[in-house]
């Protein structure tokens, strides 16, 4: 979770206010901050499992393919925030491919 991901939507706490909250369960132990994608300034949170899942993809060889597939309508499709470019339409029936992290393709 990051600032970015929010951009301007209504009806959710702003940014301020869940940076309390993220620094709190921080030091709980029940999720870490962190820099995990450097194409974004600021303070980054993710869920413990998610950190050692980017740390394992990091230490992929470039020989080892790790791919994933996920629906341009799937909530944790994130490309058309992260990415630079076109905006990913958020279609049902339509796919996003990510290879070692980077987006490959999408359906269009």
């Amino acid at each position: 979770m990051f600032s970015g991901i929010i951009g301007p939507r209504k009806n959710i706490p702003s940014w301020q206010t869940l940076l309390r909250n993220f620094r709190l369960l921080e030091e709980r132990g029940e999720i870490r901050g962190g820099r995990f994608i450097q194409s974004f300034t600021g303070e980054q949170f993710a869920l413990p499992y998610a950190v050692d899942s980017l740390r394992a993809m990091k230490k992929t060889t470039s020989e080892e393919t790790f791919t994933i597939t996920i629906s341009a309508a799937d909530p944790l499709n994130l490309a058309s925030i992260i990415l630079a470019g076109e905006r990913i339409p958020t279609l049902s029936g339509k796919q996003v491919l990510f290879q070692h992290g980077a987006l490959q393709a999408f359906s269009s």
